[in-house]
């Protein structure tokens, strides 16, 4: 399971890498399907699914997502999964926002 952590303002782009048990690079058969497994946030997949942003709810919160990929080059199919975590904190007040009514007589 991987993790990260963004502001309800923010979205985060991941990228997948497969690789071997030795850590070559690896193919995929087709594209890795993403969704949401958990939460309020939500997923934008790239169209070969090889990355994804994935785009914080407006409330504060976890959302797990689950990304499902085919390892089996061939007919059958062998999936591989990985979970990712996003813990979403809320944005802080950067400024007051102070604002003047119109001007009345006194």
């Amino acid at each position: 399971m991987q993790e990260t952590t963004i502001t309800n303002e923010q979205k985060v782009n991941v990228t997948l890498n497969p690789v071997t048990d030795t850590g070559k690079p690896a193919k995929l058969d087709g594209a890795p399907v993403w969704s949401v497994v958990s939460g309020d946030s939500t997923v934008v997949p790239a169209a070969d699914g090889l990355s994804a942003d994935l785009v914080s709810s407006d409330t504060p919160g976890d959302t797990v997502f689950l990304v499902d990929g085919d390892a089996d080059l061939g007919s059958g199919v062998e999936d591989i999964q990985e979970t990712i975590t996003l813990h979403v904190s809320g944005a802080n007040a950067k400024n007051l926002g102070i604002t003047f009514g119109k001007p009345v007589a006194k």
